[in-house]
């Protein structure tokens, strides 16, 4: 087995496909990338049970065969190498020799029969989507999502696609966020909850991205195929909580405010507030906006005033900084609508503007019950 790759696109192949290894895998065979060589085509695999990265590379080769290579240790000597062929010879005692340039080295190999097959998904339902807007849907779901073990349906974002259109969620309970794509249809009604770790490895390659991506989905698993790669895993099984119940319908108080000057002034008064609960305190009275914060234990304490547009009643409310700044920060609008109807009650954020057309987005921050 023998074949001729550039090390440049071997190594940034590999960095992808290295984010889904864990440090401490059950499995040694686990730590290792999967090198299929069939022709030219050289097929990469990285897996940790749970999530299998695939992709391919163009190769010089007329032989075939397959090994798993260590994965640290090979990309650590790729980021080494300037841009050059490297020249790729497996031996028989287990041994690989790269040629550079300049020198030779040789490091061991496994047999690649060792290494886990991705599982097969018959009968999977099946949806198109850019890659740009998957990267935005879970980037701006992904964060409010939890990760308590208790509740393993919450630790994941919860995909929902039918004739309507695609929406995406994620809560943790104390905050929500609920992304939707009225552009985009599916053929049927179906719903899943897709882990964190792939998703973040996701939204870092296709943020931008104009390609298409594929992604079908059956009871147990979903793949992701985009640009000769795909992404295996395996969905987390429950039933996701009935998030539409906890979304206020009535909401008469509505504030609208500037983005970054809400943000700012947040992420100022969040430094005086306490440690434990994280609260800012929004008194609103026609249009006068005062957002406080308070430690009563280190005697610390901040308020700023604004003029706002404001329509509805007097009202006094109290929220988790920590949250607020969260939500407003995966936003990229310049301005924000604040949505209450008691202060009890789920305050509702909104963008006023920047949103594509089929496009809706709906954040949800739980009160902090004010202390008098």
């Amino acid at each position: 087995m023998k074949f001729i790759v550039s090390s440049s696109a071997l190594l940034k192949k590999l960095q992808i496909l290295g984010g889904v290894i864990n440090s401490n895998n059950t499995m040694p065979i686990l730590d290792n990338f999967l090198f299929e060589l069939s022709a030219n085509t050289l097929t990469l695999s990285a897996s940790d049970l749970e999530t299998t990265v695939r992709g391919s590379l163009e190769v010089e080769s007329d032989s075939e065969g397959s090994i798993a290579v260590s994965a640290k240790l090979l990309t650590d000597i790729l980021k080494t190498f300037s841009e050059q062929p490297l020249t790729f010879l497996v031996k028989d005692n287990n041994s690989i020799e790269i040629s550079s340039t300049t020198g030779k080295y040789s490091l061991a190999y496994l047999d690649g029969e060792e290494f886990p097959r991705p599982v097969e998904l018959p009968e999977a339902h099946k949806v198109s989507i850019m890659g740009d807007i998957l990267a935005t849907a879970v980037q701006k779901t992904i964060f409010a999502t939890g990760s308590d073990d208790l509740r393993p349906t919450m630790s994941g974002v919860f995909f929902e696609f039918g004739q309507e259109g695609l929406t995406f969620v994620g809560t943790d309970a104390h905050k929500l966020v609920k992304y939707e794509r009225r552009d985009i249809k599916a053929s049927e009604n179906s719903e899943f909850i897709v882990p964190k770790k792939p998703l973040n490895i996701l939204k870092g390659i296709l943020a931008g991205s104009e390609s298409e991506v594929v992604i079908e989905y059956n009871e147990s698993n979903a793949k992701f195929s985009f640009d000769e790669m795909e992404f295996i895993c395996r969905l987390i099984d429950g039933k996701y909580p009935n998030y539409d119940a906890v979304i206020p319908k009535e909401n008469p108080n509505k504030l609208i405010l500037n983005r970054s000057q809400f943000y700012n002034s947040i992420n100022r008064l969040s430094l005086f507030s306490s440690k434990t609960t994280h609260q800012v305190r929004l008194k609103i009275a026609g249009s006068s906006l005062v957002i406080s914060a308070e430690d009563v234990d280190y005697s610390n304490k901040g308020e700023e005033r604004f003029t706002c547009n404001y329509q509805g009643d007097d009202m006094e409310i109290g929220f988790n900084s920590k949250f607020l700044k969260e939500m407003i920060s995966n936003l990229s609008s310049d301005e924000i609508m604040l949505e209450m109807s008691f202060p009890n009650r789920a305050g509702i954020i909104t963008p006023n503007d920047g949103l594509d057309e089929g496009e809706k987005v709906l954040m949800l921050a739980m009160p902090i019950m004010l202390n008098s």
